[in-house]
């Protein structure tokens, strides 16, 4: 029995991801992908079993980043839950599957993948007060065994307090940084938060 077993996830094929563009790094070209990415006539659930070792599908995976006034939430991944090929480094992302647990449908539409984010959020953080998002670009990364399988969809939580606690074990040292505390920690950062950090920054998106 595989170390997943019984738990499918949200992919699409990685042909239709070089249809639509391959890149490499983070893109802010959101309509050019996400329309198509959540059209239920192109993603399925999969066997997590078999999607983690299989670089023919992409998984996917909405990144949250949460920001509190000129703040951003960053924490260090523990090894108690997720993904243990990125245990003990920090990140600016809270991210998770989509697991086909959540939907009676086959497939998902964005209003349907939308509510799924807030679901994952409401896992994984404690937050008191409103909040708002909004999705900013998509991550992408080949270059390593991870990436190969996952897409990422970066989401902005803009949050009305910093009255944020961890839901999970693996959840460690969260704190509110300001950009330039997250600079000097950018070399212990995962990849898909060095590129967001990166891209965002350059791009004028995190201020």
């Amino acid at each position: 029995m595989g170390k997943y077993a019984d738990e499918n996830v949200l992919v699409i094929s990685r042909e239709l991801f070089d249809s639509l563009g391959a890149f490499q790094g983070i893109t802010f070209e959101t309509g050019r992908y996400l329309s198509s990415i959540l059209d239920p006539a192109n993603n399925y659930f999969l066997s997590r079993d078999l999607a983690e070792d299989d670089p023919t599908h992409k998984q996917i995976i909405p990144y949250a980043i949460f920001r509190c006034g000129d703040r951003y939430l960053h924490y260090v991944r523990g090894g108690g839950g997720g993904e243990k090929r990125l245990a003990a480094k920090g990140s600016i992302g809270i991210g998770g599957h989509i697991n086909d647990t959540d939907y009676a449908a086959s497939s998902l539409d964005k209003d349907t993948y939308t509510n799924g984010v807030e679901r994952e959020i409401d896992e994984e953080l404690n937050i008191s007060g409103a909040h708002s998002q909004e999705i900013l670009g998509l991550i992408n990364d080949d270059s390593n065994e991870v990436g190969q399988v996952h897409l990422g969809v970066v989401h902005l939580f803009s949050l009305e307090n910093d009255q944020v606690t961890a839901a999970e074990d693996n959840i460690e040292n969260l704190a509110f940084l300001t950009l330039d505390e997250l600079q000097e920690r950018v070399d212990s950062l995962e990849t898909w938060s060095r590129l967001c950090l990166e891209g965002l920054v350059q791009r004028g998106l995190l201020s």
